[in-house]
């Protein structure tokens, strides 16, 4: 689907939509309960019965379950955020919050499997310093990408503007997640990371009559 016909979507569509993603949601975490559940089953006591034992391999098992269906209940849940946003705010915030969403699921759901993992106190620690790499790993894009946010809601320059920010004049062709694009009068295109126009002066030239 273009952006052009997500931007003409009805009310009726996007709250179908809304409604599939909490379909989606739903029953990806009954998958996930059921399918853990009878893993559990066949590798602690169905197998064992016919003479093969596998348990020492059921932690595999359970991680790669917990990967598959939390990349999935992440794109769930991020899903049901776009489709909430996008009668508001267009796609292109809905698509940087969907971003964000899934982007915080996916690092958390990271943290939490090496902490289930090592189980305990060691659990913990683990988890917790797993979800700092993945923090300090991803901390200028996120920033970047709070800040498109931020500029996408607040708006404070749509495309077409004539501006002035971060040193660097033109006409504003795109604002996306992580960068804003403008057009310079010799043509060149500038990619301005959207952390360096949050906090700094923002000038806008008035439009040519």
């Amino acid at each position: 689907m273009t952006t052009q016909a997500q931007d003409e979507l009805t009310p009726a569509e996007i709250a179908k939509n809304i409604s599939k993603s909490i379909a989606k949601l739903v029953i990806y975490i009954v998958l996930y309960v059921a399918v853990s559940a009878l893993t559990k089953y066949l590798i602690s006591d169905a197998l064992p019965k016919l003479g093969v034992s596998v348990g020492e391999y059921e932690v595999y098992a359970q991680i790669l379950l917990a990967l598959a269906f939390g990349f999935m209940i992440a794109g769930a849940v991020a899903g049901f955020f776009y489709w909430s946003t996008i009668g508001k705010y267009g796609h292109s915030t809905a698509a940087a919050i969907r971003n964000v969403v899934r982007f915080v699921g996916i690092g958390g759901m990271l943290a939490a499997i090496a902490g289930g993992v090592a189980g305990g106190a060691a659990g913990v620690a683990l988890g917790g310093f797993i979800g700092m790499v993945i923090g300090f790993a991803s901390q200028q894009v996120l920033g970047q990408t709070m800040a498109g946010l931020f500029l996408l809601i607040a708006r404070p320059f749509k495309i077409g503007d004539s501006v002035i920010i971060a040193g660097e004049e033109g006409v504003v062709e795109d604002v996306t997640t992580l960068f804003t694009m403008l057009s310079k009068a010799d043509g060149v295109k500038v990619l301005i990371p959207n952390n360096a126009i949050i906090g700094g002066k923002i000038l806008l030239k008035p439009r040519e009559q």
